[in-house]
Formats: C-alpha cells, structure tokens, sequence
C-alpha cells in the first residue's frame, strides 16, 4: 500500500467560521483524516485571527511564497502523492510546479464554486443585462477556470447545476469532474427534539462573509427592496445581520428604529441561525451552493430564497421554505412563513430531507473516496483517456510557468 500523504494548498488559510468556503476544507480536510492521511496544509495568503490551527488536527502547516522556486524543494521533500488546489487560481500558480516535481501525484481541484460563472452574473448584474452562456464563452476568467480542470485528474463540484454546465457546455469528460456537496452528519429525531419551536423562534437573519460581493449585493437588497415591506407587516419584527468581514457600507446599514441590526461576526453560526424564525438570502448572482442555506436547513430554520440562491442545491426536492426572484412577492412570501406554524413545520421537514438526501457526508465520501482509488489504481490509463491535460501542460501552462520564473527573477 502507498504512502497515504496529501498536499492542500490553499488560496487562504481555513476559516470555518467565515464564510461556507472554510466550512467545506475542514469537511474535506476531516474525511482524508479518517483515512488514515498525513495531511500537509500550505497557503501564501496571510492568516488572521479567524483561522482555526489545523496543528491541533495533527496537520502541518507551512507558508509558501508566490512565484519562488523554495515550493519546487518543499514538494520535492514532502513526495505527496495526492495534491489538493483550493480554487482554480492557485492549481494556475502552483500546478505546474507541482508537475515538474511531482509528476506521479494526483491532483484535485477543489473548485468551491464556479468562479467563471459567478464573476459573469456579477458582470451582467452591473451591466443590467441578462446572463447568458454566450456573455459566460466571452468571458477570460471562464478560460482560465475550464483549462484549470482540465489539467486536473479530478474537480470535485458542489453544484448539479454547474456538474450540468460543465458536461453540456463545456463538453468535460465526465471522468474527470466528481459532485460533491458539503458533506453532513443526516439529521435524526434526537437532533430535531433539541430545536426550538415556531413560538419560541423570533426575527429574522441574514449571514454571510462580507468579502463575498453576492453577500454585499444581497443586504443592500433587503435594506431597500424587501425589509420595508416586512416591517409595514410585522412591526416588531428585526433582522438580524450577521458576518465576518463587515465594511462600512454595511456597517452604515444599522438602523435600531427600522429593526435592521448589523451583528457582525458570530463566533457560532449555528447559535444565532437557531434562534431566528427565517432565514433571508435574495441574491441576485453567484455560484455554487450556499452554506448559509444548509446551516439554515441543519438548524431546522426555514428560509427564503432566489432561483439563485437555491440553485443546484435542492434537487427535485421542495425547497425548505420559498423561492422568490420578485421582491414583493419575496417579501410576501417571507411574511407568510413567518405567521404560519403550519407552513412553517412543514417548510422545515423539508430542510431535513434535503440534508438527508443530497449532503449525506456518509454515502458522498464513500462514493468520492471509491473514484479516487480508481484513479490510483491505474493514474496512467486514467490521464491517456484525457488527451487535453497533457496537451496543455505541454503548451498552454508554459505562460503561467514563465510569467512566474520572470517575476521571480524580477524579485531577486
């Protein structure tokens, strides 16, 4: 049997608390522990507060450097035999590299979400215009994202919508691109009982990481679009908005008198979606699935939602609650979850189901870590049926290889 050693190289360090992003690498980073992996986590970014010490999980940490051949020693040392790139940017950086020195090493491409697809809503958002697959064609960054999986062995996608995309659109060999949600303990009777109920619950919340423009987007939507409804309707009734990384156009936002409170950072998600009656998430654009949705669901909190924001999330399941892309009828349909116990029960049965269904971490990580033994088995096979990797780490990834060989040069 190989060594069992992995390799993360992160765009930044894991901030479960933060955003969905650092929730999924602890998911990942959890299930190559219980296999028995020796797990070394490295990032060039800076790390802050917020991120949690994967020491304590017996990983290694390390610092890297952009654009420094001292990445070309450390990954010679380390042999792993399995390397992890957190979004396309950093397989860009570092996967030539990492094919150079590493030739044998499978590498995955954890893609988080499609950012091609994601940055193109926000472009057509601005432009008021509407998406289309031929503005996402037109667009540099989907190039560079599509080239990214191709020279991977394997892109783990969270989103059925976007595994759909890829194999209609982009024509990607289904070999080579794996779904893969979020990945949770399923919901059982024990965990329902230990719920607050309907008349307990009060208010309303929004939560999400403020870095992330869709976030930004989707409060101010509420502050003008949607709350003033709720409020003429339900007087008492507050939103509660909490995140990391609020800036001053959001902190701007608090108003005590209209019941819109700015909360800021919750050191536990979990806490504060609990107590809050319905969850509230307009987005106008983005990708991949929302962590803040499936909090929602595994806290029994029903929410409302855009065509958007429930997107490759749901399946053919009912939606925990409603799915709105019209404000006023947004803000209606919020009113009636949030005065109906009935609909609101069963809104919330639903979310159990979904959680159940789609983001069972046991039946998804048995299915991810028997394609990944495949792969294992026989690498050789499973590249010569990919033509295209090789094709464009001989061509294609020599600009990026020598753009970053002349910045280094440039830095001595």
């Amino acid at each position: 049997m190989q060594n069992k050693i992995l390799l993360i190289i992160g765009a930044v360090w894991v901030e479960p608390n933060s955003s969905a992003a650092g929730k999924r690498m602890l998911q990942l980073i959890n299930q190559f522990l219980e296999k028995g992996y020796h797990i070394t986590f490295v990032s060039a970014a800076q790390k802050s507060e917020k991120a949690i010490d994967l020491r304590s999980l017996g990983i290694e940490e390390a610092s890297i450097e952009l654009n420094h051949s001292s990445f070309d020693d450390f990954i010679k040392n380390l042999a792993p035999n399995i390397v992890l790139f957190d979004r396309f940017m950093i397989e860009e950086q570092f996967g030539w590299r990492v094919a150079e020195q590493c030739p044998n090493a499978i590498t995955i491409l954890d893609t988080e979400d499609l950012h091609c697809l994601r940055k193109t809503r926000e472009f057509c958002v601005k432009k008021k215009i509407n998406f289309s697959i031929a503005e996402l064609l037109k667009q540099d960054i989907t190039k560079r994202e599509i080239v990214s999986i191709l020279r991977c062995d394997l892109s783990l996608i969270i989103s059925t919508y976007e595994i759909k995309l890829l194999k209609d659109v982009f024509k990607i060999p289904s070999n080579i691109i794996m779904y893969l949600p979020f990945l949770f303990n399923e919901i059982d009777v024990l965990q329902t009982k230990k719920w607050q109920s309907f008349k307990e619950r009060e208010h309303f919340i929004f939560i999400g990481n403020f870095f992330h423009k869709p976030n930004v987007d989707a409060v101010l939507t509420l502050k003008k679009s949607i709350w003033p409804i709720i409020k003429k309707s339900i007087p008492d009734a507050e939103l509660h908005v909490y995140g990391a990384y609020v800036n001053q156009q959001i902190q701007e936002l608090n108003n005590t008198k209209e019941g819109f409170l700015i909360k800021g950072f919750a050191k536990n998600a979990n806490k504060v979606v609990e107590k809050a009656k319905v969850v509230l998430a307009p987005l106008n654009f983005g990708a991949g699935i929302k962590g803040k949705l499936t909090e929602a669901m595994l806290c029994g909190t029903p929410s409302v939602t855009t065509s958007i924001g429930a997107e490759g999330m749901a399946n053919n399941f009912e939606w925990n609650g409603f799915i709105e892309d019209d404000y006023a009828a947004f803000a209606n349909k919020t009113i009636l979850l949030y005065s109906d116990e009935l609909i609101w029960k069963n809104s919330q049965q639903k979310g159990i189901q979904i959680i159940n269904e789609i983001y069972s971490k046991q039946k998804n990580s048995t299915l991810f870590f028997d394609v990944l033994e495949g792969i294992q088995s026989n690498i050789e096979q499973h590249r010569n049926a990919n033509f295209l990797r090789s094709l464009l780490l001989h061509q294609t990834i020599q600009a990026t290889k020598y753009m970053s060989k002349w910045i280094e040069e440039k830095n001595k």
